[in-house]
């Protein structure tokens, strides 16, 4: 059983691509935290059997809610990690956002040793139009060198990184083993101490980006990201831009005014050189619902299993499901050695 997490905060067309997408991909069943209250999307995903949503709205955290979203993801993802390893019974849990589709190659995941406790999976972003014609099926995949220099001497690049070709995070996804001893972030797997783990890399595993697929999606997002304290990632050299399109998103706006901006802004930087990228054959076809998963779908009694676990959580002190900081990077770990998951599973049993 593959199991994903997620903090979602979007419309519900876009949800359900989303599910959809990742349920076609290779995934049987999804974990989603809404990060508001959006009853359109709630009463979608609740007629979903292989979704379990749990609203993550500001009363769930009882006063301890973390300002910045990515903060807000983490602990959501650690807490259906904790989940799932007392409930035994699925094999990988990956963690996604809601612009992400995972297209997993099932047999090859099954042949990562069991001492593996996590795997990696490589991003393809989709190549971003202001106005296309249907849904988006073009991607870009990182490039090698050469083509990086390319793309460079040839004016469609300002220097010859898959951080500035990529417009958002070139790191991709991280999947963990529930009942393994390590924490779950947003791109990376940690031990006890906040050390980073190297991931295994089976073949045939990608993440399809759907960053900011045209100008309206761009707007879109970022008018909904408003007050959300958004993790803004443009990559490591364009940190310049993330800086501005934060202080946009926080500014005392109107929302005409904010969409504007955020209009002019996709068009100086986001948008991408489609036709030559495609003419010199460095995309990748995707089309939308074409990988054939069939989910797994979980019988009702596990269901309802999952959901009591997670809302049991709705009363607790979460800001413990937080991943200890690297102490290689200067910063003392949160959390000493041991089980993690008997850790958190006493405290809660205290609670209780």
């Amino acid at each position: 059983m593959i199991v994903t997490v997620s903090t979602v905060k979007d419309h519900l067309s876009n949800v359900q691509r989303f599910v959809e997408g990742n349920l076609d991909g290779g995934v049987d069943h999804m974990v989603v935290f809404l990060d508001a209250r959006a009853p359109k999307v709630r009463r979608w995903l609740d007629s979903r059997p292989e979704v379990t949503a749990v609203v993550a709205d500001r009363p769930w955290w009882g006063g301890q809610r973390p300002a910045l979203l990515n903060r807000r993801q983490n602990i959501n993802a650690n807490m259906a990690r904790v989940v799932l390893a007392d409930l035994g019974w699925a094999q990988w849990l990956f963690h996604v956002d809601a612009d992400e589709v995972l297209r997993l190659d099932r047999d090859q995941l099954a042949r990562v040793p069991a001492g593996e406790p996590a795997v990696g999976v490589p991003p393809l972003e989709v190549v971003s139009v202001a106005e296309p014609d249907g849904p988006p099926t073009l991607f870009k995949r990182l490039l090698d060198d050469d083509q990086l220099h390319l793309l460079t001497a040839l004016g469609l690049l300002a220097e010859p990184t898959n951080s500035r070709y990529f417009r958002s995070h070139v790191a991709g996804k991280v999947g963990v083993r529930p009942g393994a001893e390590v924490w779950l972030g947003i791109h990376k797997a940690t031990d006890a101490t906040g050390r980073r783990l190297t991931l295994a890399l089976p073949p045939g595993q990608e993440m399809l980006h759907y960053e900011a697929f045209s100008r309206e999606d761009f707007v879109r997002k970022w008018v909904a990201m408003v007050g959300s304290g958004p993790n803004v990632n443009f990559g490591a050299h364009r940190m310049g831009l993330a800086k501005a399109l934060r202080a946009l998103v926080d500014m005392e706006l109107d929302d005409e005014t904010r969409a504007r901006y955020l209009a002019r802004f996709y068009d100086l930087h986001m948008a991408d050189p489609a036709d030559d990228l495609e003419a010199l054959g460095l995309l990748e076809h995707r089309p939308p619902m074409s990988h054939g998963h069939q989910p797994q779908v979980l019988d009702e009694a596990r269901r309802r299993e999952l959901r009591t676990a997670l809302e049991a959580w709705r009363t607790q002190d979460k800001t413990r499901l937080v991943p200890p900081k690297d102490p290689t990077k200067g910063d003392a770990a949160r959390g000493a050695t041991g089980s993690l998951t008997e850790k958190v599973r006493s405290r809660l049993q205290r609670k209780g």
